[in-house]
């Protein structure tokens, strides 16, 4: 069963939304599971303690490397015996980070679980980050007030690609991303809707023509909003 561990500073986050729809369905089923685990619960002082100003001076607070060095090794204790870093990855969700992508979400559901710090103020004490292998992951050029919403995200991302989670496995396979291009436009009933009718090739019942005009679509849609993936999958092409 694929695990998710998650340290946070509020707990009551979660699942959230991942206790609901097809995710709540396979938690329940038990085909993946969470840990959340209160980073408070490592503070040594009777407040509770889990930040500190800066070195150096500045604005905000920042995550003490003490802490944090507990919270993350009791995480590990918890994992099953003999996982290592490289089948269950702790990941701290920092602006900082590499830019998370389909191609990472298919490696993390594909290890055994996950570890997912959910870093506030003005971040972790950078000795942890070097202590502990952990990864750093974005979720794009811009900031939150804290990783929780940002571990949902890539947590359901991961969820979704587990067997059983989805009732259609091969919906997967023409998702954006998936092939490195965006998905083409879909359509459903009624076909003629405030005037605009369903492109003709999709009611031709001819399976190739269907093929090709999504093919189509998806390349132009790529081309025009995300020419970043349109250069990587064109290179990918010419190497094949």
């Amino acid at each position: 069963m694929w695990q998710a561990q998650i340290l946070t500073l509020f707990p009551e986050m979660f699942p959230g939304p991942l206790g609901q729809s097809l995710a709540g369905k396979a938690l329940e089923k038990k085909l993946w599971g969470m840990d959340v685990m209160q980073i408070r619960d490592h503070a040594t002082d009777k407040h509770r303690s889990v930040d500190d100003t800066p070195y150096g001076g500045g604005p905000g607070m920042v995550m003490r490397a003490d802490v944090m060095g507990r919270a993350i090794d009791a995480a590990i204790e918890k994992r099953p015996a003999k996982v290592s870093e490289d089948d269950w990855p702790t990941v701290y969700l920092s602006p900082r980070g590499k830019k998370l992508n389909q191609e990472m979400v298919q490696d993390f559901a594909g290890k055994k679980g996950i570890t997912l710090i959910c870093g506030r103020f003005e971040g972790l004490d950078e000795r942890v980050l070097e202590t502990r292998n952990i990864i750093e992951v974005s979720l794009g050029d811009f900031v939150l007030s804290g990783g929780e919403l940002a571990a949902l995200m890539l947590t359901d991302a991961v969820v979704r690609l587990i067997p059983g989670v989805i009732g259609e496995p091969e919906t997967l396979s023409e998702e954006s991303f998936t092939s490195g291009l965006l998905e083409y436009p879909q359509y459903t009933r009624p076909q003629l809707w405030e005037g605009k009718e369903i492109p003709d090739v999709l009611m031709s019942g001819h399976h190739e023509k269907i093929r090709n005009w999504r093919q189509n679509k998806s390349e132009n849609l790529t081309k025009e909003r995300r020419p970043d993936l349109w250069n990587e999958f064109s290179r990918r092409k010419s190497d094949d």
